[in-house]
């Protein structure tokens, strides 16, 4: 389905980026692995997805930075001469109340977040462009639509980028190229896991399905926007979350 394909996935060294890394090499897309601090790990997820036949480099760079992503996406480049797939993924929280909040925590998750996925689109679109064809999926999250206490940065910055992909997808549209943004609700990774049990107990209740979500859910999900299935797809916020936003 997606056999010879070139996709950048940041934050691919943990839980969801891993996911949808290792989903997309199944199904035969060669992998930039961009990671941040988590070397090892993306180190392996590289020996990983080598054994599905496809290629795979991993890249370390701080997406938040404008220059380190246009490295990533030149590395991209030099490596594969192309880049079919953008999977912005790499995000951070630093949780608390508005009232404690810092103000460095709140710019450092919008940059991360936010500025990130901008900074990576920029720097991807002039290539995508001149092939006429590309998919940028996004990810952003439930609380960017519905909110969250305790999370007022981190609910702006996955706002702020469902805003971003329906503007570029506006933009992009013309040329073939679809933006499309993934809202996943709970997901079992490390992130969650820190969690307390009365917290995970509480959001439980308001999952439709009764159950949490994998990354695996999510990472499906990508796979079938970037396929040729999914082009007349453009522009939309699609919820993996069990029924956690209704």
């Amino acid at each position: 389905m997606l056999k010879d394909k070139c996709a950048v996935v940041t934050g691919a060294g943990k839980g969801i980026g891993r996911a949808i890394a290792l989903d997309l090499a199944e199904k035969g897309c060669n992998i930039v692995i961009n990671y941040r601090s988590s070397e090892a790990e993306a180190l392996a997820l590289a020996s990983e997805i080598e054994k599905f036949n496809v290629k795979a480099i991993s890249v370390k760079a701080d997406v938040s930075k404008f220059n380190e992503a246009e490295i990533l996406i030149k590395k991209a480049i030099d490596e594969f001469g192309k880049i079919d797939i953008l999977v912005n993924n790499a995000g951070i929280t630093k949780d608390n109340l508005i009232l404690r909040m810092k103000e460095e925590d709140f710019d450092s998750v919008i940059n991360v977040n936010l500025k990130g996925c901008f900074n990576c689109i920029k720097h991807v679109t002039p290539f995508m462009l001149k092939k006429k064809s590309g998919r940028i999926i996004n990810i952003s999250s439930i609380v960017g639509i519905v909110g969250n206490a305790g999370q007022a940065n981190y609910c702006a910055s996955k706002a702020g980028i469902i805003g971003l992909t329906k503007s570029v997808s506006k933009e992009l549209g013309s040329r073939g190229i679809t933006v499309n943004a993934i809202a996943p609700g709970f997901i079992e990774t490390e992130m969650t896991e820190a969690l307390p049990e009365k917290a995970k107990e509480k959001m439980l209740e308001n999952i439709s399905l009764r159950r949490f979500g994998t990354a695996l859910d999510v990472a499906k999900l990508v796979a079938f926007l970037s396929s040729d299935e999914a082009s007349y797809i453009t522009g939309q916020v699609i919820g993996v979350d069990g029924g956690m936003g209704i």
